[in-house]
């Protein structure tokens, strides 16, 4: 599946995963979540969003896990979360997620399921991290980085 899914594809692509177009615009601010996660938890994170825009308007937030660390290959990103919300214009309102300890698992060389420890980057937004959005914009995603300190 290399370079044809988002979970694998690192070029720019033709259309965005998350990229659709609004009457209003969101911003994404104060990201919450552990600095290190306790195996056999799941790990809650959360992010305030704000309709930044002049009218109501709809927003599809969205979570991703990537693992940069692993021992074998894995996906660039994984959307682990996401939830539709409507917010009037102005308006704010801390979004939360739950990522299950699954998602921080791979499939290691003898294929057993496992979660090595290391540090995975966690991002909440409007479209994938890394990618710009319509017109160019940058903002939109934050991100931060929780440890793991492994287990089965």
């Amino acid at each position: 599946m290399e370079d044809r899914t988002y979970r694998y594809f690192e070029g720019e692509p033709l259309y965005r995963f998350g990229h659709g177009l609004s009457y209003t615009r969101f911003a994404y601010s104060d990201l919450m979540l552990p600095g290190q996660a306790v195996p056999g938890r799941d790990v809650e994170v959360s992010a305030v969003v704000t309709n930044d825009g002049e009218r109501e308007g709809e927003e599809v937030v969205q979570v991703y896990l990537s693992d940069r660390e692993a021992s074998v290959r894995v996906p660039v990103r994984s959307l682990v979360g996401f939830r539709r919300i409507r917010l009037e214009a102005g308006a704010s309102r801390r979004v939360r997620f739950t990522i299950p300890e699954g998602a921080f698992s791979l499939l290691d060389a003898q294929m057993v399921r496992r979660v090595e420890p290391g540090t995975f980057e966690v991002s909440v937004g409007g479209r994938q991290p890394g990618t710009p959005g319509v017109g160019g914009e940058t903002s939109g995603v934050v991100s931060g980085r929780i440890h793991h300190p492994g287990g089965r």
